[in-house]
């Protein structure tokens, strides 16, 4: 592979705010995303309490999409959404692990590593979305989104705590 340099697209960001923006996009894609992508993680879930952190979480990024129209409200921005192909290769990556797997805790384990993938990637743009909210003094996006970033790092650790209490147990015990 050679190195060179890029040009940029005739809409690129120019600054700060121009980024800010686009990174809102690419979050209000992808939550809507994460909504239409977990109803096939609950269906496929035999975890009752995976089922309901599953179910749960599906709640809260309904109300996470609401936020995330009033960031763009806040700082007087129509909300649009623009694909995050990041987001994008992450949710293919869940489906595929659903096909990869037999019903059960195994499935279980693989539900969760996807969630979790899923979330962290949300965490770190949720963070930088917030530093960004900061430093442009947009109190009121940078308090929302500290919000939704409190949620994705609760969802992660009652993730990690299902599946070291019981269902990475129970997918270890599996033939």
């Amino acid at each position: 592979m050679t190195t060179k340099k890029v040009e940029a697209k005739k809409d690129a960001a120019k600054n700060l705010q121009d980024l800010f923006e686009d990174c809102l996009k690419d979050a209000l894609w992808a939550e809507n995303a994460v909504k239409d992508a977990l109803p096939l993680m609950v269906k496929n879930a035999t975890s009752k309490a995976l089922k309901k952190a599953l179910e749960d979480h599906l709640k809260e990024t309904k109300e996470q999409i609401k936020q995330l129209k009033e960031v763009f409200k806040s700082i007087d921005v129509k909300p649009e959404e623009e694909k995050c192909d990041a987001m994008q290769g992450i949710l293919d990556e869940g489906e595929g692990i659903l096909e990869e797997t037999e019903a059960g805790a195994v499935r279980d384990a693989g539900i969760i590593a996807a969630c979790q993938k899923v979330e962290h990637y949300e965490i770190a743009s949720y963070g930088t979305m917030s530093s960004y909210a900061k430093l442009l003094g947009h109190k009121e996006a940078k308090k929302l989104i500290d919000e939704i970033l409190k949620q994705e790092k609760n969802a992660d650790k009652l993730l990690s705590s299902l599946a070291k209490s019981e269902i990475n147990i129970k997918a270890d015990q599996e033939e």
